[in-house]
């Protein structure tokens, strides 16, 4: 198959439903919240009850246009809404309140690793409920189903980018970059597994040279990005074999089976025209003004990539500012150390190593820890000056985590301040060098990388107290002469 994948090339284009943290729903008073009894949070309006009118949360409208300036979207003047005609048991009205024809983001794009990925659109619209099969596991074998309306009437944004990722890898690296945007400008928290963000992706493949698009599926149920990525490759391969044994790829949505890691045939795609969209008869246009977008832009916060330049520009590898970003609550965390005085790589190296294998081991984030950026600030500092050294540095912050103790406190409590003095550190180098003379005469004849043989003894013998800087210039000193 990798032989077959040199004759074609992919194209592929993510829609992307990103659920708004509002307090309440797109177009009802319910509560938006996830995880409540089946049925609890529904209105008349929910329900599509008959003679039920919709209202604009008009938070929903601040978050859309938060969303569009984040993506280097226009903001239209005027945007309207439409009903979008389909049926299913989870759908109460028979129709879905969206937008068609002007949403209220267009033509926008992200830059992801020197490559921009065009956004057609972004557009609002409600969510539908949720079918919940029962008696078996998957829908064919289900003995029936129940409805929960609970998620009917959330308010959704719809990220619709352009088809211009050509593999895997650019599809996740570019929903990794969308999930961390929503999160930093505060419209989504952007969990997949509980489906508060989802991607459907639309994939195909034309010959290599072609300049015209093969006819794409749509690949429904993906809700990792593990499972994008397993979902993109299966399928490629799928459409290279249908199309070497002759055949034609059926337009057609399909959904994505991770247990068995393959994508099954749901229904024919429709195209705009099944769905027989008209404006919503019972919402106005919406005019937005330039001087409502200029308030929102007030309120935008540092985008991921400006934090990224920012960390590099302080000396931060790009790999390590990007480690940083990734996690939201770990760069903010990151951001009031470094407000402290703290040096920015010391920093990175505790965030990035100790502190992230406690919170992997403890399947935690940062701030589920007692760690204050004062106390990690004052630690460093003591470790910048040389009252500890870096190694004890590492050997209490599990405990300032777990107990929320000061550095200060727990080294003049334990007596763990460095050894600074010259001369003591000089007599303790001195009994290593005289105690270990086989090794002496090792390096002495060339086998300079024993030097950390003699800097680890010197360390265990002041249990990591003694200046690591003050030791390697004796033995040196004591060694090269």
């Amino acid at each position: 198959m990798e032989d077959l994948r040199d004759k074609y090339e992919v194209v592929i284009g993510l829609e992307v439903h990103a659920q708004l943290k509002t307090n309440t729903k797109i177009f009802a008073p319910d509560k938006n919240e996830f995880g409540q009894e089946p049925n609890s949070l529904t209105s008349a309006i929910t329900l599509g009850m008959p003679g039920v009118l919709p209202v604009l949360n008009k938070e929903c409208v601040n978050m859309g246009i938060k969303l569009g300036l984040a993506l280097n979207c226009d903001i239209p003047e005027r945007c309207k809404f439409d009903r979008k005609q389909y049926f299913y048991p989870d759908l109460p009205k028979g129709y879905q309140i969206s937008q068609y024809d002007e949403p209220i983001c267009v033509n926008g794009y992200l830059d992801i690793d020197g490559k921009r990925i065009g956004i057609t659109r972004a557009h609002l619209e409600e969510d539908a409920g949720k079918l919940v099969h029962v008696g078996a596991d998957g829908i064919a074998g289900s003995k029936y189903s129940l409805v929960d309306l609970n998620r009917a009437g959330t308010p959704l944004l719809e990220i619709v980018s352009e088809p211009d990722m050509r593999s895997s890898e650019e599809a996740k690296d570019y929903m990794e970059e969308l999930r961390n945007i929503v999160r930093y400008i505060g419209v989504c928290d952007g969990n997949l597994e509980e489906g508060s963000m989802r991607c459907d992706a639309n994939i195909s493949i034309m010959p290599k040279g072609s300049k015209k698009f093969g006819t794409r599926a749509e690949i429904k149920n993906v809700n990792s990005f593990k499972a994008l990525q397993r979902a993109i490759e299966y399928e490629i391969d799928r459409q290279i074999e249908v199309v070497e044994d002759g055949e034609e790829v059926v337009q057609e949505t399909r959904l994505w089976d991770d247990n068995e890691g393959v994508t099954k045939s749901m229904r024919g795609k429709e195209d705009a025209n099944d769905y027989r969209y008209f404006p919503e008869p019972d919402l106005m246009p919406l005019s937005i003004s330039r001087e409502w977008v200029e308030e929102v832009r007030k309120t935008m916060p540092e985008l991921p990539q400006q934090k990224r330049e920012r960390y590099m520009s302080l000396g931060l590898s790009k790999y390590d500012a990007s480690v940083i970003v990734e996690q939201m609550e770990s760069a903010l965390f990151f951001d009031k150390v470094l407000e402290l005085g703290a040096d920015a790589k010391l920093a990175v190296n505790f965030m990035m190593g100790p502190i992230a294998a406690h919170l992997k081991e403890e399947h935690i984030d940062i701030t589920q820890t007692k760690l204050t950026p004062e106390n990690l600030a004052e630690l460093l500092k003591m470790i910048d000056k040389g009252t500890i050294s870096n190694n004890i540095g590492k050997q209490i912050i599990v405990e300032m985590m777990n107990d929320g103790t000061d550095a200060k406190k727990i080294v003049e409590a334990k007596g763990l301040s460095q050894i600074t003095d010259v001369n003591a550190i000089r007599k303790m180098v001195e009994d290593v060098v005289n105690n270990n003379p086989a090794q002496v005469e090792q390096y002495k004849a060339g086998k300079t990388n024993l030097l950390g043989y003699f800097v680890g003894q010197v360390m265990k013998a002041t249990k990591g107290k003694a200046n690591p800087k003050t030791v390697n210039e004796i033995l040196r000193e004591l060694l090269d002469k």
